[in-house]
């Protein structure tokens, strides 16, 4: 049988999620070719795999991609809009753009050349000078170690595979984590099981009114006063717990109330500072990812963390290759819907200024 031919394009972005749609809205105004190669069945990036109930905490209007607001949902609700509802904006949004997606696309390999990179995957290969890496983080949760961890004979489960409350009605459930994820989880497994809270430190809430807007309005403050070398403001991290209505319906329970870690786990639950034991059903981790890049690590330029060397979104050792969507270090607040739009614009720019010019026809 013989080999499928190799497809050339001038571009290959790998993930079609959020941050891959974003950099495809800029490149479409280039005209250079290109290609969005997605392992996903459908439109929708990891937010296909958020848990059932999940929303986001700035309203829709601060949750857009470059070019199209998100729209508005209705109902009671509306400042938040639901994970279902954050898919759906990204289908229409490929849909609206016409964005050169083929999915499933499983890729394989990443290989370098002189002049550009091969990408094989399980539907072919496809050859490009320049390369977008925008896996994301969702498949590569990050589990801390503890002393006798593998001994427990509950269930653990990341927050990535956590879906919902229901086949936990009735267990002992510790959640461990201080982020906003951890205080949703939280809000709605308290209302079918015995939860316990455990952080890092004292986790910090925000006023009610300070919805995700505020909060990154703040934290580009923040940002651009440690640019300039300035003392910014204590407040509006983006890691602070953003008081969504089922949060706050959990601080009416008394159930937000977080404790210091364990020292180790037992085959029962875990052992505390103090030397007390307590048992669990269940141990949820909302302790969050690491960058998706180990399709990256053959070319040596991967860190332990996952990192890649970047100025900017550029990775410095590999030309022709960017990374976006993965936090700051490839852009303020790039793994964020808002975020992701400055460091995709920047991305598309420097491609089509890295790539040979088109000569003009004579």
């Amino acid at each position: 049988m013989a080999e499928e031919p190799i497809q050339e394009t001038d571009i290959v972005v790998i993930g079609g999620g959020q941050s891959g749609l974003s950099v495809a809205y800029f490149l479409r105004r280039t005209g250079r070719s290109f290609v969005i190669l997605d392992d996903q069945p459908r439109a929708g990036g990891a937010w296909l795999h958020g848990w059932d109930s999940l929303r986001l905490f700035s309203p829709a209007e601060a949750s857009s991609l470059p070019g199209w607001p998100m729209p508005r949902p209705a109902g009671p609700d509306a400042g938040f809009p639901a994970r279902q509802q954050v898919i759906d904006y990204l289908d229409a949004y490929e849909a609206r753009y016409k964005l050169p997606l083929r999915r499933p696309v499983r890729v394989e390999q990443l290989t370098r050349h002189t002049d550009g990179y091969t990408i094989r995957t399980d539907k072919g290969t496809w050859r490009a000078p320049a390369v977008v890496c925008s896996t994301g983080a969702w498949t590569n949760p990050v589990l801390p170690a503890y002393p006798g961890q593998a001994d427990f004979r509950g269930l653990q489960l990341h927050s990535a595979h956590y879906h919902s409350p229901e086949s936990l009605a009735g267990q002992r459930v510790l959640i461990v984590g201080g982020g906003n994820s951890a205080a949703q989880i939280l809000a709605e497994v308290s209302e079918v099981a015995h939860t316990v809270w455990v952080t890092l430190t004292e986790p910090t809430f925000l006023p009610d009114d300070v919805d995700g807007r505020v909060l990154f309005s703040r934290a580009t403050e923040r940002y651009h006063a440690t640019q300039a070398g300035q003392s910014p403001a204590p407040t509006g991290r983006l890691g602070d717990i953003v008081m969504v209505p089922s949060v706050q319906a959990a601080r009416s329970r008394g159930v937000l109330q977080a404790r210091r870690p364990f020292v180790r786990i037992t085959t029962q639950g875990v052992v505390w500072p103090d030397g007390q034991s307590e048992s669990f059903d269940t141990i949820i981790w909302c302790t969050g990812f690491r960058p998706a890049t180990d399709l990256l690590g053959p070319l040596g330029i991967v860190d332990r963390e996952g990192r890649v060397a970047t100025d900017g979104t550029r990775a410095i050792d590999a030309p022709g290759l960017w990374l976006v969507g993965y936090g700051n270090w490839t852009g303020f607040a790039s793994a964020t819907l808002i975020g992701v739009g400055r460091s995709a614009r920047q991305t598309a720019e420097e491609i089509n200024a890295y790539l040979p010019q088109p000569q003009p026809s004579i």
